[in-house]
């Protein structure tokens, strides 16, 4: 049975019984603003606050509810740190250039919203067009620009003009962990401790990687001795459909496959050090099935608004459930289309189990059609 704190209200009544009843001889009663009647009343306070901090260390002294500073280094003892900001980047801004004018390294470009990035290396210039990769100067899934943005010199550059667009999004920009999904991790660790290769260590591993929300594993994937580590970045890469921006492949230092670049790239080189000497491990991007949506009878419920919480409940079945060679049952979609409270409506389609056509296919959603 729980524990049941007092309240302040409670601390105060039963400060004023224990001077009345006997604590102080020949006092039968207080004036509200009497000297007595304040000390009871300052003393109940502090009573309050020291169950309070009573509390609050109670919390602290378990991962699963412990806060700040306190749940990090329940993690630290796992090795499980807290998910830093990562800045987004794009592989090409293109400018209009004359002759061979360049865009040096270092220079600061200015995008949407009034963030800046800086091009990380001298840009190109070919048929009159300047291309520069370029990376955002702050972190947080704000730098996430979408190609075909328009964007501007800080300051003048000879021979180019200012403005310029956007020709490969940036990608790859996301917020610090929120403290809900690193306690989910930190409460993983410390239920799969042994950390020597099974799937959930690779899957924790892959989480660890900042701006990677979902992670799955795959035995033998590619072949006897293989691992397969699907992944996706559903917030930092939201504009792409949550897919990892790069290709499959291998670390860096592994020599017996193809090198991953872009996302794949960096959660390969995570992994390169936690991950058993053995086997060759593969980061790869699912490839999306989309799946169309026909809901009928719904008469005064077609509406914009319930468009919307169809569509929001619809895309959260799929993140909570899908994934690379999963099959998703009706009764999935039933459920979750059925807790928004819809008076009426019937789900045309799909009607069958929704099954990927191979272990790289992961069901999705398509298009959401309504009809009165």
């Amino acid at each position: 049975m729980p524990y049941a704190r007092p309240t302040l209200t409670q601390l105060r009544q039963q400060a004023q019984q224990d001077v009345l009843d006997g604590g102080i001889p020949g006092v039968s009663s207080m004036l509200r603003f009497s000297v007595l009647y304040v000390l009871s009343m300052t003393l109940a306070g502090l009573a309050w606050l020291h169950y309070g901090y009573l509390d609050w260390i109670a919390k602290q002294a378990v991962p699963w509810t412990a806060t700040g500073e306190w749940l990090a280094a329940w993690g630290a003892l796992k090795g499980v740190i807290r998910k830093a900001p990562s800045a987004a980047s794009s592989p090409a801004v293109t400018f209009s250039a004359t002759g061979s004018s360049i865009i040096p390294a270092g220079t600061s470009i200015i995008l949407t919203g009034g963030l800046t990035a800086t091009t990380t290396a001298d840009s190109i210039t070919t048929n009159g067009q300047t291309v520069a990769p370029a990376a955002c100067a702050t972190t947080g899934s704000a730098g996430n620009v979408p190609a075909g943005t328009s964007v501007t010199l800080s300051s003048p550059v000879a021979g180019i003009q200012t403005i310029g667009t956007v020709s490969e999004p940036f990608t790859g920009g996301a917020d610090i962990e929120t403290e809900d999904d690193y306690r989910t991790r930190v409460m993983d660790a410390y239920q799969d401790s042994e950390r020597i290769g099974t799937e959930a260590d690779y899957e924790q591993w892959a989480l660890a990687v900042s701006g990677v929300t979902r992670a799955w594993v795959v035995r033998n994937g590619f072949g006897t001795g293989s691992v397969v580590v699907y992944i996706m970045l559903d917030a930092a890469n939201a504009a792409q459909g949550g897919l990892p921006q790069g290709s499959n492949g291998c670390a860096t230092k592994e020599k017996r496959y193809t090198t991953a670049t872009g996302d794949q790239l960096r959660v390969a080189n995570a992994l390169w050090d936690e991950q058993p000497v053995t086997p060759l491990v593969l980061i790869m991007s699912p490839v999306l099935q989309p799946t169309d949506f026909v809901i009928s009878d719904l008469g005064s419920n077609n509406t914009t608004d319930n468009k919307n919480l169809i569509t929001s409940a619809l895309q959260d079945m799929f993140e909570r459930v899908s994934g690379p060679g999963v099959t998703i049952s009706p009764n999935q979609w039933q459920e979750a289309i059925a807790a928004i409270g819809l008076s009426a409506y019937n789900i045309v389609s799909p009607s069958v189990p929704i099954v990927a056509e191979n272990i790289s296919s992961m069901p999705s959603l398509g298009t959401l059609t309504l009809e009165t």
